[in-house]
This record gives C-alpha cells, structure tokens and sequence, in this order.
C-alpha cells in the first residue's frame, strides 16, 4: 500500500492520499496533512504526530488488501459504539418516503436512554426488551415494522463480522394488534351522511371526498387544484405517509365535490391554491362527530374510518385485492388483507338465516 504526497498550491502543507491506482476514484485523501516548515512547537508536534497517525493507516490498509478473501477481519473494521454502526447503515440504506428504518434507530436510542451501546452489550435479551418496549408503546404494524428494520442492522452487522450469529435471529418482529377494532361506515350510512347539513362544510365535503377515494387525512389536507388534471378530473396524489404516488379516478360525487368548490371561485384557482381550508385533525374529527350524531349514526367514526369503509365497501362488491390495494396506493396487498378489510360481519341475523331453513323447526319439536 503506497501513500502519495501532494503539495497544497501555496506550498505550506503537505497531503497525503492513498494510492490504490491511477484510474478516477483510486486516490482518496486520508483526511491528513503536515506543515511544510513547522514554525512553532505546535505545528512541529502536529507533523509528528500526523507522520506516526499516516504510518498506522498504511499498516491498516496493508491488512485490509491482506485479509482479502479470508474470514479474517481486521479489529480496526468494527466501530466501537453499536450505536454509531446503526446510524452509518442508516444513512446508506434510508429511502424517501420510507421512515421506518430511521424511526427504528430513533426508537432504540430511546429505549437504550444512553449514547454509547458496545456490540457485545446486544444481546438476544436486550433485543427481546426492545421488542417488549416496541409493543408496549405502539399497536398496528409499528412494532413489528420498527422490530424487523432493526433485525435487518443486526444482520448486516453479522455479516459484516461483528457476530456468528445475530443476536435477534430467535426473536421474531410481532404486531400488536389494538384491543378496539375502527368503525366503519356502510352503504345507507354513506347516505345519510349525504343528505345530512354539517356545521363546518370544508369538514364535510373533505370527508365525503375521502369516503370516496380513500385518501388519508394528511393528504386530503394538503390536496391541491394542481393535483386534478384534465377534463377526466384524474388526481395524481403523492402520498404523506408512504410517498408512494396514487393515480385516481374520480367517483361521480367526488367530481360534484370538486367541481361544486370550482364554482364557488370568484376566478380559476392558482396551482398551489388548496382545494379545503381544514381546521387541525382533532378539530376536524370533533365536528365529525357532532355531523355523524345528527345523521343518526351511532358509530365512533374518525377521519381514518373513510379509508376503512373506502376499501371494504369496494371488497363488498367483490372487487379483487390487487386492485384495492393500488386505489389506496399500496404496492402490495399486504395491508388489505390486514388491515383494511372486515373484522365483524356487517349483518349477523343475515348470516346467520343461510343455516339449514327455519320450516325444519316443527319437524324438529316433534322427535
């Protein structure tokens, strides 16, 4: 391993870089540098320093280009604080949209309440106390979607050296599924809610949108005149939550929403002009409450019951997962088939009168 030296264009320092070739790339700095004439003590201890810290680097380098094709790994590849091995892979394999994998490492540095964490200090205990701590704080899929993102570090550890074995391989992700199954809204319900005056209109158009598009919240409340296109009224939203984009066809009660807000405009509305100006989420979901009581609606219904009761009306008719799935702008169908589907049936005297016909019953008294 050779290290070059490079002298800075007014002469006073000297670089050093690795030389691994001639091509692009293949002459990193090392990020160390000497004082061409050391004026001071300072500086004279500085470049003796600096020369001794040059000469451990090549040695390093030197076991490195060694160690090549062995299961060898020399000690100086491992980091000494687990936590900053998780923040590097972190940094390398965070995407947009995705939060799941940074929000892991955040959960863990404040399951740990410290800053430094040795790898031999993680244990299959301690990861069986994260997960503990991961359903105790959260239900849903979060636990199990934190706990897996954290499996996958521990993975890249073992197989960058750091374990034989990870130490989450016998401690599975689990969900935790809430005690208190959402509402959702049926097909007379949807119109009764039509048909019934609410005290906030923005709240009830916005809602009756989401009924009949399945967007979230966070999405409905940023929702923009840009974001309809054409004379089809084709939305094309990027999602908050997933970042994923959803291209949706408008329901004809979507487009009267739409075009009923359109009307109301003195002029075209401007590109970034939103479409709703919604009060905060617990504000909009109390006056969506009061909207339901008056209805005659006895349900606890939330902003969130819109997408529910968006995708199991849709399954009521028989429309396939798949396809669910990609109006709610999920990529897979995992989560239809979790989440987003019926826990309880909609009728339970209905289904029950598919059993054996009641003009048995005196057949059956009389034996």
């Amino acid at each position: 391993m050779n290290i070059l030296e490079r002298l800075s264009k007014n002469g006073d320092k000297i670089t050093f870089y690795y030389d691994y070739g001639r091509k692009k790339g293949q002459r990193p700095s090392t990020g160390i540098f000497i004082y061409t004439h050391p004026k001071s003590r300072e500086e004279k201890i500085h470049n003796k320093q600096a020369r001794a810290l040059i000469d451990v680097k090549k040695s390093q380098k030197t076991i490195e280009q060694q160690a090549i094709g062995s299961a060898y790994i020399p000690p100086h590849k491992f980091k000494a604080n687990f936590l900053d091995y998780y923040d590097e892979y972190v940094e390398k394999n965070k995407r947009d949209g995705n939060r799941h994998l940074s929000n892991s490492f955040t959960q863990f540095k404040e399951f740990l309440k410290k800053d430094f964490i040795s790898p031999i200090e993680v244990t299959e205990n301690l990861c069986k106390e994260f997960r503990r701590y991961l359903l105790d704080k959260y239900t849903g899929e979060t636990p199990s979607d934190y706990f897996t993102r954290f499996k996958w570090v521990l993975d890249a550890a073992t197989s960058d050296g750091y374990y034989i074995k990870s130490p989450s391989e016998e401690v599975a992700a689990k969900s935790n599924p809430s005690t208190m199954l959402k509402d959702l809204l049926e097909v007379e319900e949807y119109l009764q809610l039509l048909v019934t005056p609410c005290l906030n209109q923005e709240v009830q158009e916005a809602f009756i949108l989401c009924c009949y598009t399945g967007l979230r919240w966070c999405d409905v409340k940023t929702l923009s005149w840009d974001q309809i296109k054409g004379p089809t009224l084709v939305t094309r939203i990027i999602q908050a939550k997933t970042g994923q984009p959803v291209t949706l066809t408008l329901h004809p009660i979507a487009r009267a929403i739409l075009g009923k807000r359109k009307a109301r405009l003195d002029s075209l509305p401007n590109e970034n002009t939103l479409v709703f100006r919604l009060p905060s989420a617990d504000g909009a979901n109390k006056m969506l409450l009061q909207w339901v009581k008056a209805a005659g609606i006895d349900k606890h219904i939330t902003w969130s019951c819109a997408r529910l009761s968006f995708s199991i009306l849709l399954q009521d008719k028989l429309v396939d997962d798949a396809t669910v799935a990609c109006l709610l702008g999920h990529t897979t169908t995992d989560q239809v088939k979790k989440i987003y589907k019926r826990h309880r049936p909609k009728d339970e005297s209905a289904t029950i009168s598919n059993l054996p016909s009641p003009e048995l019953l005196p057949y059956f008294l009389q034996l």
